[in-house]
């Protein structure tokens, strides 16, 4: 028997990737919270909890925006419950994702560097 290659947990994922992604901006809004964006989901296979990873559009505040998101799970959790049609809505667990932030850095390391000469040819 051929093996499914997207699960159920990776459909309930996208999905609450995309229902977080508003549910998140209007609770930031609401809030006063400082701007972020949800980047990923990642739901237990027993989908009782999930890991939603966000991004901050100003990393120099992201440690009070997640503070913030996580004083609000609880409502987002309970709105996301009305939004999506599931048995069980998993336990919310925010994460910082930093991986924006690291790329940015690299690419400013990068163009920091001394140019050494860029063509090839031989002297």
């Amino acid at each position: 028997m051929p093996t499914k290659s997207f699960h159920r947990t990776d459909r309930v994922s996208a999905q609450l990737r995309r229902e977080l992604g508003t549910l998140v901006r209007e609770a930031v809004a609401e809030h006063g919270l400082p701007s972020v964006s949800v980047s990923d989901v990642e739901v237990t296979r027993d989908m009782a909890h999930a890991k939603v990873f966000v991004t901050a559009l100003q990393p120099e505040r992201a440690v009070e925006a997640m503070k913030g998101l996580k004083a609000v799970a609880h409502e987002i959790r309970f709105r996301l419950a009305r939004a999506i049609k599931l048995r069980h809505v998993p336990e919310l667990h925010f994460h910082y994702d930093d991986s924006v932030d690291r790329g940015e850095r690299i690419d400013q390391l990068l163009r920091d560097l001394p140019d050494v000469g860029g063509d090839d040819t031989p002297k």
